[in-house]
């Protein structure tokens, strides 16, 4: 890991963190060799230390190299251990558990990166860490107005669009059954797509 990441984490390890009956301490070793990190990750994707008293973009994690090593690793945590942090990033020795706002895949920025293919960038602050843009796979949730996308199964399958980009985006839907139901179809590229939904029954299923 990073040394001046360490130095940072190390800052807040001695103090005990108790949150809705969550306990631990920040770099606590449960066994030899082992130490363990607790993270949060917040609409707009930004990641912080669990226990962050202000989190916002000054205390964010910023450092491109740590956060692209972090959210390669990140995963749906299996380990039995502190289940109301559902993912975990497996960095060497260290178990990172990560709690969210929404969805620990935030997608930052749309751009397009050659003539033909849009990407969607995911992962902080000036990580490179991408996906190619098929816009017939956006998904609007109606009750909450937020806009998904899907992302890897390792990461739970579906990924949340930054509200700034969602707000782009949604001049472009198409509310062919009313304006109370999600959009339809979307106008991208000089083309109507029509929108497949397939990741709406996941989201009211967990809404």
């Amino acid at each position: 890991m990073l040394k001046i990441l360490l130095r940072s984490r190390v800052s807040a390890a001695p103090l005990f963190r108790s949150f809705r009956n969550l306990h631990y301490i920040q770099g606590q070793s449960p066994e030899p060799n082992i130490r363990e990190y607790f993270y949060y990750i917040d609409h707009q994707g930004q990641l912080f230390l669990h226990d962050a008293r202000i989190k916002n973009f000054t205390s964010c994690f910023k450092e491109k190299r740590f956060i692209e090593f972090f959210f390669k690793r990140l995963r749906l945590n299996k380990t039995q251990r502190y289940p109301d942090f559902p993912y975990i990033s497996l960095c060497g020795r260290e178990r990172n558990f990560i709690s969210c706002d929404d969805k620990p895949i935030v997608y930052l920025e749309l751009v397009k990166d050659s003539a033909t293919t849009d990407y969607l960038y995911y992962g902080g602050y000036k990580a490179d860490l991408k996906v190619p843009f098929e816009p017939s796979k956006l998904c609007m949730l109606p009750s909450n107005g937020r806009v998904y996308y899907p992302t890897k199964d390792l990461y739970g399958g579906i990924g949340l669009i930054k509200s700034k980009i969602a707000i782009e985006l949604s001049q472009y839907f198409v509310f062919e059954n009313g304006e109370l139901e999600p959009p339809t179809h979307i106008d991208w590229n000089n083309q109507r797509h029509e929108l497949s939904n397939k990741l709406l029954p996941l989201l009211v299923a967990k809404d």
